[in-house]
């Protein structure tokens, strides 16, 4: 005697009826009455090659509905994945980041490191004015000769 054990666990699916798990059977379900509308709705208004034809196509949504995964996601989460990527969330991602510490504290910073900085900003003026490097630079300006 021998019993079929899947490698993972959440893979199992009960079979209910012929094979199909619950999810199977209501979308097939809903696939043939789909072709049966689908029939009776347009048999007197096409022919029966196009009428048949269009029973494939209406079937064909709610068939894949029950039985195509991808990358293990049911049809319906596919297609809410595909147009959350697609449509809802931009292309390009950009990063903006906020640093809420300085933001809170900011006032307190600039208070603290304003003085600082007005006194080096007034000992680099007096050392330009004081320089004599500057003087010369000037003259060989105007001329290039010397």
């Amino acid at each position: 005697m021998e019993v079929k054990i899947n490698r993972e666990i959440q893979e199992y699916q009960e079979n209910i009826f012929f094979g199909l798990n619950l999810r199977q059977l209501v979308f097939s379900a809903l696939a043939i009455a789909a072709a049966v509308a689908i029939y009776f709705g347009l048999r007197n208004v096409l022919g029966t090659e196009t009428v048949s034809w269009l029973c494939v196509v209406g079937a064909l949504p709610f068939g894949a509905m029950g039985f195509v995964k991808y990358n293990g996601m049911s049809a319906e989460e596919f297609i809410g994945a595909f147009v959350k990527s697609e449509f809802l969330t931009p292309k390009r991602l950009t990063f903006a980041g906020e640093n809420y510490y300085y933001k809170a504290v900011e006032d307190v910073i600039e208070k603290q490191h304003a003085p600082a900085v007005r006194k080096k900003k007034r000992k680099k003026k007096r050392k330009k004015k004081k320089g004599g490097k500057r003087k010369h630079d000037e003259i060989s300006r105007k001329n290039p000769e010397a």
